[in-house]
């Protein structure tokens, strides 16, 4: 298990993106990577469209919830190995000082929680933020992590960002 990497989703508030990009990369990352995600200024439950899309992908979401990104800048926490930005704002924040110096990159996505209209809309910007989050985590679950020097990872964290 000592290969396992420790990767951490933040959003500004931890009901959405990042909760669905803990949930795909749980289960596309399995044996390799584990995911958590957090907020700066977590609203305190996971949004019901994340829910229900995960549980229609049959995810796991037992252990889903939203939480403060302090939960994992303490010397108890996990070593995080990769720290991913999911939203603008939280990007822009000040961040706590990880233990382990993990890499970070910026995959911005834009907030399917402030979708507003009917259901169906609402459900459709959660499924497109499904589907980017998604083909990054593929990417990035496919790197040869140890083929590349930091460096040339770094630019391909980046890079998976832009896709």
């Amino acid at each position: 298990m000592s290969d396992m990497k420790n990767v951490l989703f933040l959003c500004t508030g931890n009901s959405a993106r990042s909760i669905l990009a803990e949930a795909i990369m749980n289960r596309e990352g399995m044996g390799k990577f584990r995911a958590f995600s957090a907020g700066s200024k977590p609203g305190g439950q996971v949004n019901p469209f994340a829910l229900s899309l995960l549980v229609r992908m049959n995810h796991d979401t037992s252990g889903l919830r939203s939480k403060s990104w302090d939960e994992f800048g303490g010397p108890d926490a996990p070593k995080m190995d990769f720290v991913f930005t999911v939203c603008d704002s939280a990007a822009a924040e000040e961040c706590p000082f990880w233990p382990g110096q993990p890499m970070t990159a910026h995959w911005g996505l834009p907030d399917p929680a402030a979708v507003t209209g009917s259901d169906a809309e609402k459900a459709l910007a959660f499924a497109d933020t499904y589907r980017m989050l998604s083909n990054r985590i593929g990417i990035f679950v496919n790197l040869p992590l140890t083929q590349l020097d930091k460096l040339t990872l770094q630019k391909r964290l980046d890079a998976i960002g832009k896709a």
